[in-house]
């Protein structure tokens, strides 16, 4: 199970980056990041969706190191899957919240499986 659970993170994980890279890059759909202020995300959250795209990258590394698909091992792993928890039930949280109903509505679901998913990963089923 935890290995099904990692890969379906790394899909929606990937989705999400590039995701980020098309608001990096212009897209128009700032309404679903950010808080939903922006159409077109101004300069500062453009570099902020690029750091993101780094950061989703090392979170399914984490995650598929935890379930032994990739060549990640050390004692490190278990505590890093549950800061991935950790993070995704932050943003699951900060999503549903957010003044943009667009980003409640589709991001914070997201954000919710990715929690569980990472869950069931940090958890060693």
């Amino acid at each position: 199970m935890g290995a099904t659970a990692a890969v379906i993170f790394s899909a929606l994980i990937i989705g999400l980056a590039l995701f980020q890279a098309n608001l990096a890059a212009g897209a128009p759909w700032g309404r679903l990041a950010w808080g939903g202020q922006y159409a077109r995300l101004p300069p500062r959250l453009r570099v902020a969706s690029v750091f993101s795209i780094l950061i989703y990258v090392g979170l399914a590394a984490i995650v598929l190191g935890r379930a032994g698909l990739v060549a990640l091992t050390g004692d490190w792993l278990g505590p890093a899957a549950w800061a991935v928890v950790g993070f995704m039930a932050l943003g699951t949280a900060m999503n549903a919240i957010s003044p943009s109903v667009p980003e409640r509505l589709v991001m914070a679901p997201i954000a919710a499986v990715l929690c569980g998913t990472a869950a069931i990963v940090a958890l060693g089923w």
